[in-house]
């Protein structure tokens, strides 16, 4: 396997797929630039910051609440994880709640399955990885533009300001929008990729169905201690899906606490439908926090009021299929360009992971063609 730290790859997007595909390449000794349009890295692993009126500042995980691992491959690099202090496991019981007949069931056994959290948020892990040697992190740089210079074999990237980021001899994207037309519904702008380019791979793509959600972060000056687990999913609810204690997690502050629901993808869609694609109004924002707090305090748990309360949209996040099961990762070897991310393999933390760990391969392994 041939090393060098000349041969320059470009990362598009620092959620965990993309973080850990740059982090990989990096150890390869590839020299890895990894492009983030947000503030800071996570994607879905990402962690809120929110203040009160009154100055307080909270921290949600308002994406995956949580993570499981299956395959061994994964197992090591989370191990490894948490070893060095990036990841611990939540131990608390999981149950179901029935609005049918107003109770809890299925309330788990201790450690009937280990699940993980980044620590203190979820986006250490990201944040961690978008930090180590080889990779250099740019946060806040929007991309505009992807072109392949048949001449040079490199890809030439701008930024949504014009400016030049400069050419790679790879490219790794990790957002399943790269070709898509909903990109153009959401912020006016046209698809990074031409889908004439690589047609074989935004064939995959283009169709790709996914299941929105909005979430809504709440805190409380008091524990809700009526409820009996920590975190649960609801069972004949129109309106919720789950809800995640984000204040029992390891190595969080409990000066309040905090729950994170999550509501049903008919719900979102229904709101979707009504509103649209573009960035989600404060007024929606707001009728959508109201509508899934009161649905969380109808299940007669004496819920009190929470003194925060704010809505959030992830309008594509959640895949409901998988483009390359077997794969793991769409690849065209011709012009070094990887596609990976959890719709590749399974729609979790886990499918990401694998996908991010299946893309760095493919490019180390072609490396010494760059």
């Amino acid at each position: 396997m041939m090393s060098s730290t000349s041969i320059k790859v470009a990362v598009l997007g620092s959620g965990i797929s993309g973080a850990v595909c740059a982090s990989t390449l990096a150890k390869y000794g590839v020299s890895v630039t990894l492009f983030e349009s947000a503030r800071g890295p996570g994607g879905r692993m990402s962690q809120r910051r929110e203040k009160t009126e009154d100055g307080k500042e909270l921290h949600f995980d308002h994406g995956a609440p949580f993570f499981s691992v299956g395959k061994s491959e994964v197992l090591r690099l989370v191990e490894e994880w948490e070893s060095r202090g990036l990841v611990a496991e939540w131990k608390e019981k999981f149950g179901f709640f029935d609005f049918h007949t107003r109770e809890f069931n299925n309330i788990e056994q201790e450690g009937s399955s280990k699940r993980y959290v980044g620590v203190p948020g979820m986006n250490s892990i990201c944040k961690s990885l978008g930090s180590e040697n080889g990779v250099e992190s740019k946060f806040g740089v929007g991309i505009g533009r992807i072109q392949w210079l048949h001449d040079e074999k490199e890809w030439s990237l701008t930024g949504v300001d014009g400016q030049n980021l400069g050419q790679f001899k790879g490219l790794v994207a990790s957002d399943k929008n790269i070709f898509s037309p909903r990109i153009t519904e959401v912020t006016g702008r046209l698809p990074l990729l031409d889908i004439n380019l690589v047609p074989e791979l935004s064939e995959k793509l283009l169709n790709l169905s996914v299941k929105p959600c909005f979430v809504v972060m709440l805190a409380f000056a008091e524990p809700l201690s009526t409820i009996p687990v920590k975190a649960f999913s609801f069972e004949n609810s129109r309106v919720l899906s789950r809800a995640y204690c984000d204040s029992s997690k390891p190595s969080r502050s409990t000066a309040s606490e905090r729950w994170v629901l999550h509501s049903t993808p008919e719900y979102a869609e229904n709101i979707i439908a009504q509103t649209g694609l573009k960035k989600p109004s404060d007024i929606t924002l707001n009728k959508v926090a109201e509508q899934l707090l009161q649905e969380f305090q109808s299940t007669g748990l004496i819920i009190s009021q929470p003194f925060f309360k704010k809505a959030h949209r992830w309008g594509s996040a959640f895949p409901a299929a998988s483009v390359a099961p077997e794969e793991k990762c769409l690849w065209d070897r011709s012009k070094k360009l990887a596609i990976c991310g959890d719709f590749c393999v399974s729609p979790n933390v886990e499918g990401a992971i694998d996908s991010g760990l299946a893309a760095a391969l493919k490019l180390r392994d072609n490396v010494s063609s760059l």
